[in-house]
């Protein structure tokens, strides 16, 4: 599968959609959360975290940009980076950081507002947009490389209609 569209109705839809993307994620994984403030972004996030074990609160990291979670995929240890760079100044902050170490085959990078380093950013495997819909969100799921079709043709998630 290339592409996954779908309407989440109220936030209940964004979280069964991120409990069940996580259950499709393998280790090197990036991917980009495109949408506006409110659009569901740290939702979806969260919601992936959650179903993938973490227990506790996960914050949008729009201060600190990135916020680093450490879950189990398959019994191994997997790290997960949540990067925001909403208020990232320049792409050079980004590099600046040294956030390029964590682009690996072992961590599942997921970056809110990646134009804001699209130049330094290595390319997604998932590109995902959330787009507000009356009380929901409707959704696209891009997979833009092989490991991001296989993540999509794992992904098991039927939307209540």
């Amino acid at each position: 599968m290339q592409n996954f569209t779908a309407h989440l109705h109220e936030e209940a839809g964004t979280l069964a959609l991120g409990a069940s993307l996580a259950h499709a994620l393998q280790p090197g994984l990036t991917i980009y959360l495109h949408g506006d403030l409110g659009a569901g972004k740290t939702a979806l996030t969260r919601a992936m975290l959650h179903a993938l074990g973490h227990v506790g609160h996960v914050k949008s990291p729009t201060y600190t940009l990135a916020e680093p979670y450490t879950v189990h995929i398959g019994g191994v240890a997997v790290n997960v980076i949540h990067f925001d760079l909403y208020r990232m100044g320049s792409a050079e902050e980004f590099l600046d950081a040294g956030f390029r170490e964590y682009f690996n085959q072992q961590t599942i990078c997921i970056i809110e507002w990646p134009e804001k380093a699209e130049t330094v950013l290595p390319p997604p495997d998932i590109s995902i947009s959330l787009t507000v819909a009356g009380e929901g969100r409707d959704v696209e799921l891009q997979a833009l490389s092989d490991q991001g079709v296989e993540c999509l043709n794992r992904l098991k998630f039927a939307p209540n209609l």
